[in-house]
């Protein structure tokens, strides 16, 4: 555990050579790559989100490509598509920029939902079907969201079946006064981003990826992840509680997690910490509820502090 601890750290330390005071928001991107998920990130412009994908993709030497997702976007301009190749009679597939390691789809609640609904194959089974044919992705395929608030003009809001796709929503949020002059000084001359390298192998990446599921979880542990899950189901608040998808997320949050600290086995305190991050976007509250100011965040909390933690036994 040690080893993958350091070298996890060490992928960490690259990233924040980029990004600066967000070691949580970093911890948390590395943890969703480490269970082969996907992550969204809602916040307002220029906090940093594209330069975060940008700089997990060049710390592990990964293919990394950018759409803009705008209303005029289509899914073919995502996926690819059949063109006609009239000197030899047949069709022949250009594939789009989702063929990748690691996709950064920047503003993605800005385009309509059917083209939002063009990822939804590639995110849950990494691959894609063109006119009845299948074609695979990468082994190592990441997607990274950014969403902007929702109540910026010109979004469309993801439907409950995309936002399950993605394994964890986090916020970046802004820096501190002395991190943001950080920032400035990097910047003088040229972006940090263009001397980023790779600390990481592809292959280094999946041995981490394969021990996530063997850190050790009690059975106890198990029970208050799905405790915590069945309360959403049940919250006054909540018109919508989290699916069983949400039980194994957090297990394996939780493990990358420990992983991540050089644990070998989940504590009851590395599940609370990230309930949230994994939960939040799976919740839906009642219209109600939002007008008095109730929060998805606000609701976890309030499960957290009532379901009982399991103690260890001696």
């Amino acid at each position: 555990m040690s080893d993958f601890n350091n070298s996890l750290n060490k992928l960490s330390e690259n990233i924040e050579k980029v990004i600066v005071g967000k070691k949580d928001v970093i911890d948390l991107a590395v943890i969703t790559l480490l269970c082969r998920g996907h992550l969204l990130i809602e916040d307002v412009p220029g906090l940093g989100k594209t330069m975060l994908a940008r700089a997990i993709a060049g710390s592990l030497a990964l293919h990394f490509k950018r759409i803009q997702f705008t209303p005029d976007l289509l899914p073919s301009d995502i996926t690819g598509v059949s063109i006609y190749n009239q000197k030899n009679g047949e069709f022949e597939f250009r594939s789009g920029p989702v063929f990748t390691n690691i996709l950064l789809a920047d503003e993605i609640n800005r385009t309509t939902p059917r083209t939002q609904s063009s990822l939804l194959e590639s995110m849950e089974e990494s691959q894609v079907t063109i006119d009845g044919k299948t074609y695979p992705l990468p082994e190592t395929f990441m997607v990274i969201a950014t969403q902007n608030p929702i109540e910026l003009q010109g979004t469309y809001p993801l439907p409950e079946a995309q936002l399950d796709r993605f394994f964890m929503k986090i916020k970046v949020g802004y820096p501190s006064m002395d991190q943001e002059v950080k920032v400035m000084e990097m910047q003088v001359k040229e972006h940090p981003i263009h001397s980023i390298s790779s600390v990481l192998s592809s292959s280094e990446l999946k041995t981490m990826q394969d021990a996530v599921k063997d850190v050790y979880l009690d059975k106890s542990v198990k029970e208050y992840i799905v405790q915590i899950v069945d309360a959403t189901r049940e919250h006054t608040h909540l018109n919508l509680g989290a699916s069983p998808r949400g039980s194994i997320y957090l297990m394996r949050a939780s493990q990358a997690m420990a992983l991540l600290q050089g644990v070998s086995f989940v504590e009851p305190s590395i599940v609370k910490h990230m309930a949230v991050p994994i939960l939040s976007h799976r919740i839906m509250v009642k219209p109600q509820s939002k007008l008095e100011g109730i929060t998805p965040e606000k609701v976890l909390e309030d499960i957290l502090s009532s379901v009982p933690v399991p103690v260890r036994q001696s």
